[in-house]
């Protein structure tokens, strides 16, 4: 039988009697049932059998699926000893959906697809000794943190450590266009190159001039923003990572760009073909001057970069137009359009209804939350990424007279549930920040000098978390309710000092800290301000308890580290992100990211295979009544879930909207009780409460229509286990 073949196998149809009620109760048994069946009839019945570890390894490298460097930095003895401690772990999938997906997506196959090469163990020793670069005792400890899933690699740095033939180990890439062709030129250039490593991108396009601004000084020339996203829709198109799949872009503009209708306009289901886009996702980056204009139903003027450019000498997106607005709408030098801002609001809410985008990035928030030098003008393909950049020039030649910094995503995730039964808090953020630092310092995207050159610089990583609703269900907490909030707050001011902590004496020990350190809130202390002002750690009983055993630093101990960062500084200008942790998620049997599920069994299409169900982690009827649908949720409670712990993360979080197009009555006392369809009002009032909580970004709206299937075994929903 090969992988590709289903002839035969069970756990197909036991997985899916899960959707099959007996006697009102969720049969769980079943996943079970199907994950016994699948690990004997595909992953035993196909997996490369060897006489020994060493015959394996001569094996991979012979014919080239490892890296021999990989092996020649350590003692044989020592890789021995790793898997050793592994088997001793006994590891073991807890659903049919985690086994399925590590098989499926990340475990190691001969080059005709016949047969597996890799269990998971085998995958994690992969990332140890990879991640670990020759120092045993931290593969060691690397082992230790994946293989009881404290610790999850984002999928690109999980999937290709340790492989000959691989793609980048980084997640995404963030670049920006200039006023200019040979930029534009550069940036399509870039979006295949990065498009062709498997990197998702992010790009900036809101320093180009509006439709109709003069081109060398004829009025009317200029094609604006929506020709050049068509470009890169059929760049990402082209460049499709060896036919397996489509590349994945994002392109971000200012809300006070010219061309932000169109722009919003080129999303639409009924827009023209000329100018519609159909795979390329939008972002809109909203200053705070703007929920200013709509708070008060104001006109707005929306400004030429072409003429603002001219007039303040650096590129639209590098303007603060918050504090420059008056003076931008009374200067007659910069050209402008008027509007009203509740018309653009609006616009914003019906495209999310109907398609999910555009993404906002609350670009004031997030710099005013900024401890590093510079400005942040946009994100990812996710919303989370969070970091300063500087704009490159290109000579007619397209080369660089002027190197820039952009962005690479190098991410990991913790997994709360695990990481709450850690020995030691610190020392597990410790190795994770050390595995992180592996995949920053190796990463070397030479075909994108500015990201080059922006990674060599900041050696930015970003460490988040999965599994909040699974871990408030498990220990019965409402997801939203106080505790949880407060529970969130204490994890991530964890994750916020320990990552500082081993920065730090990184930076100590390497005698290096990123650059512009000297000019950061870092530096001058005043970071720290709020951590010396109260304190974070659980006041509630029952947050004290969730936190028993485990150390929780006090004001003297930020006292402390204040002193050691001024003193020796950090090695990374970013360490934290909350990702949206799909698979990953699933391998390690975790909710994902900080959402709340969407039904407490999950339906998933799978193209090789059908529909697959997936049980909320630690469902039973104990944890039943904790697993409210994000769709019968009040999305407050979501806002007020990431607010807690973006006060603690120094880059951005992937927030995720849940709403029905019809609103059951009571979900929002702006609502009064009254059961009807959701509108734009009730997007434009979450949008501003997200801004007025101190949120970076929102990245996708879903909206669930009454029988249309997406919430799933909805015959399952109100049964028991």
């Amino acid at each position: 039988m090969t992988l590709k073949d289903l002839k035969d196998v069970t756990y197909y149809d036991l997985n899916n009697e899960i959707n099959i009620p007996v006697n009102n109760q969720i049969p769980l048994n079943k996943d079970h049932d199907a994950l016994a069946a699948f690990l004997a009839e595909n992953v035993n019945a196909n997996t490369m059998k060897f006489d020994s570890l060493r015959d394996r390894f001569d094996y991979l490298i012979k014919e080239d699926y490892i890296e021999s460097a990989l092996i020649d930095n350590y003692s044989f003895e020592f890789i021995e000893k790793l898997y050793d401690y592994l088997k001793s772990q006994n590891f073991h999938f807890k659903s049919f959906m985690a086994a399925y997906k590590f098989y499926a997506q990340y475990a190691l196959k001969t080059n005709n697809n016949e047969y597996y090469l890799e269990n998971f163990i085998d995958r994690v020793a992969m990332n140890a000794l990879y991640f670990a670069d020759g120092d045993e005792d931290l593969a060691m400890n690397i082992a230790d943190e994946i293989i009881h899933q404290r610790y999850q690699p984002a999928t690109p740095s999980f999937l290709n450590a340790g492989r000959k033939h691989r793609g980048e180990l980084v997640s995404c890439f963030l670049i920006q266009a200039n006023d200019d062709m040979n930029s534009i030129g550069r940036t399509i250039n870039s979006a295949l190159q990065l498009s062709k490593l498997g990197g998702g991108v992010g790009i900036n396009l809101t320093n180009l001039r509006e439709a109709g601004a003069p081109i060398k000084g004829i009025e009317g020339a200029a094609s604006g923003v929506v020709p050049v996203m068509k470009l890169l829709e059929d760049s990402f198109s082209y460049a499709n990572q060896l036919g397996q799949r489509q590349g994945a872009g994002v392109v971000y503009l200012n809300i006070f760009h010219p061309d932000i209708i169109s722009f919003l306009s080129a999303k639409k289901e009924n827009a023209d073909e000329k100018i519609r886009v159909k795979t390329l996702s939008l972002g809109v980056v909203v200053p705070d001057k703007f929920y200013d204009l709509i708070k008060h139903d104001d006109d707005m003027f929306l400004f030429s970069p072409y003429s603002v450019e001219k007039v303040y000498g650096k590129p639209f997106a590098y303007v603060d137009i918050t504090k420059e607005y008056d003076n931008m709408v009374n200067n007659p030098e910069i050209k402008k359009f008027k509007v009203k801002a509740r018309n653009i609001e609006n616009e914003i809410s019906k495209l999310q209804q109907e398609s999910g985008y555009p993404y906002v990035v609350n670009v004031d928030t997030a710099n005013r939350d900024n401890p590093i030098y510079g400005k942040i003008v946009m994100s990812n393909l996710c919303s989370e990424i969070m970091q300063v950049q500087t704009p490159s020039v290109i000579d007619n030649k397209q080369n660089y007279t002027k190197l820039g910094t952009d962005i690479s995503c190098n991410l990991g995730s913790t997994n709360i549930v695990n990481m709450m039964q850690t020995p030691n808090f610190g020392k597990s953020v410790e190795t994770m920040v050390k595995a992180l630092t592996f995949v920053t310092d190796h990463s070397d995207i030479d075909v994108v000098p500015s990201i080059q050159n922006g990674n060599a610089l900041a050696h930015t990583i970003g460490l988040g978390a999965m599994g909040l609703h699974g871990y408030l269900a498990k220990n019965h907490l409402y997801y939203g309710e106080p505790d949880s909030i407060e529970f969130t707050s204490v994890y991530f001011m964890l994750l916020n000092y320990w990552t500082l902590k081993a920065s730090n004496a990184i930076a100590k020990e390497r005698q290096q800290v990123f650059h512009n350190f000297d000019k950061s809130k870092y530096a001058d202390g005043s970071y720290f301000d709020k951590y010396l002002e109260k304190d974070f750690g659980p006041q509630s009983d029952r947050v004290k308890e969730l936190f028993a055993g485990i150390d929780i630093p006090d004001i003297d101990d930020w006292k402390a580290l204040k002193a050691d960062i001024m003193a020796d500084g950090l090695y990374h200008q970013n360490r934290m992100a909350v990702a949206p942790t799909g698979s990953i998620s699933y391998i390690n049997d975790a909710t994902a990211s900080l959402q709340p599920i969407v039904n407490r069994v999950e339906e998933r299409q799978e193209k090789k295979i059908g529909k697959i169900y997936f049980p909320a982690p630690y469902l039973s009827n104990d944890t039943l009544k904790y697993y409210q649908s994000a769709y019968d949720i009040d999305m407050r409670k979501v806002v007020d879930i990431y607010a807690a712990a973006q006060q603690h993360v120094d880059q951005g979080m992937s927030m995720t909207f849940f709403m029905r197009s019809t609103i059951p009555a009571g979900i929002y006392d702006w609502k009064e009780g009254r059961t009807e369809k959701m509108t734009t009002r009730d997007l434009n009032i979450l949008r501003n409460y997200a801004h007025h909580e101190g949120i970076k970004s929102i990245y996708y709206i879903r909206t669930f229509t009454d029988n249309d299937g997406e919430v799933g075994v909805n015959q399952c929903e109100s049964c028991s286990i």
